[in-house]
């Protein structure tokens, strides 16, 4: 499988990574485990989280999810057979980019995970009320300091993007070498624009989430009727428009055509895009994640990519 490089990091990932906001939340410990063992033996080597999950979750305090990759990460002795990512300034208990904050949360992440370094430490949020040289010589310390490989962003906008870059070369400073927005068939204009133009132009990766649309990609959900009790309901509910129902209906076709689902279609389109590094996508079952998996060994016709293309 082709592995594909993270930036200017020397990191490398394949095509797809694992986004592990479900880890001790929708998937409890055990299958968070087989998941990742799946995921690792499946040939796949990164895996994504973030401090602040799941501290949205009743009874949940954050940390949860690194806290069980730490584990398996122990008792499976797989360090280094996998990229970690995580990320700091959006959990509540340890907000913002302050230099003080990154040096406090880094160690927290450290802890939870049980491993001295970090490949990939993500700036979670913009953080405007802290100054850019601030952060960045904050995660510069860390680079050098061998916690962390790389630097990488997320849900930044492209200027603030740019401003970062710019000052990173402005003071020799470790730069952001991945960026991480929202980006599916349905959710284009985040990448397609100015940020693809700066990240083609300054050497950077696209690790996208949100690949299949909260599911609704999946084409599990075509009416406000299947909705009804669905945890995901009410975020699914914008895609339900004219225009998502014009994309569903070219993923159908495309399925058809390809022999695969419409989730498999939905993230080979994401992989087969010229911006994109590798999207992140999550899973609660093994099966689940074989369908997923299956998706970066399909190779979408040219044709089916520009139908696809079209619809959205």
């Amino acid at each position: 499988m082709n592995h594909r490089p993270l930036g200017r990091s020397g990191l490398s990932t394949a095509p797809l990574i694992f986004g592990g906001n479900v880890f001790g939340w929708t998937a409890d410990e055990a299958t968070s485990h087989r998941l990742l063992d799946a995921f690792v033996d499946g040939g796949f080597n990164a895996v994504d989280t973030a401090d602040v999950y799941s501290a949205w979750v009743p009874g949940h305090a954050g940390g949860e999810s690194e806290s069980v990759i730490g584990r398996w990460l122990k008792a499976r002795g797989r360090r280094d057979d996998v990229l970690i990512l995580t990320k700091v300034a959006m959990w509540p208990a340890q907000p913002g980019l302050s230099a003080a904050n990154i040096a406090a949360a880094v160690e927290g992440s450290l802890k939870r995970l049980q491993t001295d370094h970090i490949d990939l430490y993500q700036a979670h949020q913009d953080d405007a009320a802290t100054p850019i040289e601030e952060t960045l010589e904050a995660f510069d310390r860390l680079v050098k300091a061998g916690k962390v490989r790389a630097i990488g962003a997320s849900n930044f906008s492209p200027e603030r993007l740019s401003a970062s870059l710019k000052t990173s070369e402005a003071l020799g400073l470790a730069r952001y070498e991945t960026i991480q927005p929202r980006f599916n068939l349905h959710d284009r204009q985040e990448v397609e624009g100015p940020l693809a133009e700066l990240t083609a132009r300054e050497g950077l990766g696209i690790i996208p989430y949100y690949g299949l649309a909260a599911g609704f990609l999946t084409g599990k959900y075509r009416s406000e009727a299947d909705l009804e009790g669905r945890s995901r309901g009410r975020t699914v509910k914008p895609y339900l428009n004219d225009r998502g129902l014009k994309i569903l209906a070219a993923l159908d076709e495309a399925a058809e055509a390809v022999g695969a689902s419409q989730a498999q279609v939905a993230l080979a389109w994401i992989m087969a895009h010229p911006a994109i590094t590798a999207p992140l996508a999550s899973a609660t079952s093994v099966e689940q994640l074989n369908d997923l998996m299956s998706a970066a060994r399909l190779t979408l016709p040219a044709e089916v990519i520009e139908r696809l293309d079209a619809a959205g």
